[in-house]
């Protein structure tokens, strides 16, 4: 199975931040460590950095295995980075039923920083440190 590359985790670790306790994000989910989404059957107290980074591992393949899943062109590892980044802040989902994903597919690959810029709004806010994200995920995903 093909893997984001360091830079891309690097991208992933600098934009959800470390906590070692559980907060709620500004989307209103209880979240720990890198971006972790709390469930419902997990309990944390408080986690080590590398407590934190198992749990990123884990949760950076889930969205992996979703981008292989759901792109079906061939990928730079910037391209693929990005947009692991970006599902692993939003869900396969919102990939799922993207303009994003379609615009990927077709391979209309200067049209993809576009669509990624347009994801910046959590809990019905535009968020400035999702607009940070996603301009370092469209410089990440460039133009072949």
């Amino acid at each position: 199975m093909r893997h984001i590359t360091q830079d891309g985790i690097d991208l992933i670790k600098r934009f959800e931040g470390f906590s070692s306790t559980v907060y709620i994000c500004p989307a209103g989910y209880p979240t720990i460590g890198y971006g972790h989404l709390v469930r419902d059957h997990e309990k944390f107290e408080e986690i080590s950095q590398e407590e934190a980074e198992a749990l990123l591992r884990i949760d950076v393949e889930s969205a992996e295995r979703a981008v292989l899943r759901l792109i079906k062109v061939p990928l730079t590892d910037g391209q693929f980075d990005a947009l692991v980044s970006f599902t692993y802040n939003l869900g396969s989902g919102a990939l799922q039923c993207s303009t994003l994903r379609r615009k990927v597919n077709r391979q209309a690959h200067s049209e993809v920083p576009a669509q990624l810029v347009r994801w910046v709004w959590a809990g019905g806010r535009k968020l400035n440190g999702l607009v940070k994200r996603r301009n370092c995920e469209s410089s990440m995903y460039g133009i072949p």
